[in-house]
């Protein structure tokens, strides 16, 4: 298997599940087109990101590919260009519910769309003043996150309550990808 990305949290999700897999960057810019819902816009730049890939994989080979969005009041948000980008989308996120959407995608090579799905989080933040996102966004933490924030490193103490896949707020929904992957794994007696 390939995964279609250069994510070190999307390649520590699959190795801690068990998965065998190479990693190759997709190159591909994250454009959203008018009308396009979160979870089109996500589930199109995975699949985007697996076809740039494929076209120099093997036959057969199998390639993952995966976008990650943070969607508050219908904003849809992704990494932040700058510090007070991220200062900005943390503000959005405090005191408030939003969802975290996953768009997976997995090709078998070299251009059959095997399956084009999401997954959605809810995520809960506990009410942040200016100080704690200020002191949070210099850590430089929040620089390469969707939304701004990674549950999994300091901002995990400002969420109050999650439903759904926590792997899924990390960058990859593990469960739905094994899911996908699971009539082409090698069963060992």
């Amino acid at each position: 298997m390939i995964l279609a990305s250069k994510s070190p949290r999307r390649e520590e999700l699959l190795r801690r599940a068990g998965f065998n897999f190479e990693t190759r960057a997709s190159h591909v810019e994250e454009i959203r087109y008018a009308g396009e819902s979160a979870e089109e816009f996500t589930c199109r730049i995975a699949r985007e990101k697996a076809q740039a890939v494929a076209v120099s994989a093997e036959p057969g080979d199998l390639i993952l590919g995966a976008d990650t969005v943070v969607v508050v009041d219908g904003k849809i948000l992704g990494k932040p260009a700058s510090p007070d980008e991220a200062t900005r989308m943390l503000g959005q996120l405090a005191g408030c519910t939003h969802r975290v959407i996953t768009g997976v995608c997995v090709i078998v090579g070299p251009d059959r769309v095997e399956a084009l799905k999401s997954e959605v989080t809810l995520v809960t933040f506990v009410p942040l003043d200016e100080q704690e996102i200020r002191e949070y966004v210099q850590t430089g933490e929040p620089m390469d996150k969707a939304g701004a924030y990674a549950i999994q490193g300091l901002a995990s103490k400002f969420v109050s309550r999650i439903e759904g896949s926590y792997s899924n707020v990390v960058g990859l929904p593990i469960h739905l990808v094994y899911e996908i992957l699971e009539p082409f794994l090698v069963r060992r007696p």
